[in-house]
């Protein structure tokens, strides 16, 4: 099993991202952008954390079967990278939160993308 650490990875990573996201959105910091996700928060914290546990899980177990293949492999990277991401986009939520960052500059990183597009078409 070459994959059994990124892939226990992948979930605690997925567990920390749903319970991080029930905190800011019931305190108001922030919004669920997936809405079937945010309609699932809407009914409780309960079916929230347990379909993204159920997802993070049959992730986990078609990773755990599958991880001699290399499709395995490259779609376990690229979600680690994705999840590694979103880890960040908690921190500053969360600087964001207790005010170590400013809107402004929330708004200028989040532009940067768009701006930097604009650069190179």
């Amino acid at each position: 099993m070459p994959l059994a650490l990124p892939t226990i990875l992948l979930f605690s990573l997925n567990l920390l991202d749903a319970l991080l996201t029930i905190v800011w959105v019931r305190s108001g910091v922030a919004t669920e952008s997936n809405q079937l996700m945010a309609s699932l928060l809407d009914i409780g914290n309960g079916p929230f954390l347990a379909v993204k546990i159920a997802i993070g899980a049959v992730a986990a177990l078609v990773l755990f079967r599958s991880g001699n293949r290399p499709v395995a492999k490259y779609g376990l990277a690229v979600a680690l990278a994705i999840y590694i991401g979103l880890m960040g986009i908690h921190l500053f939520t969360g600087l964001s939160a207790f005010g170590y960052v400013s809107n402004s500059l929330l708004k200028d990183l989040n532009d940067l993308p768009g701006q930097l597009l604009a650069v190179v078409v």
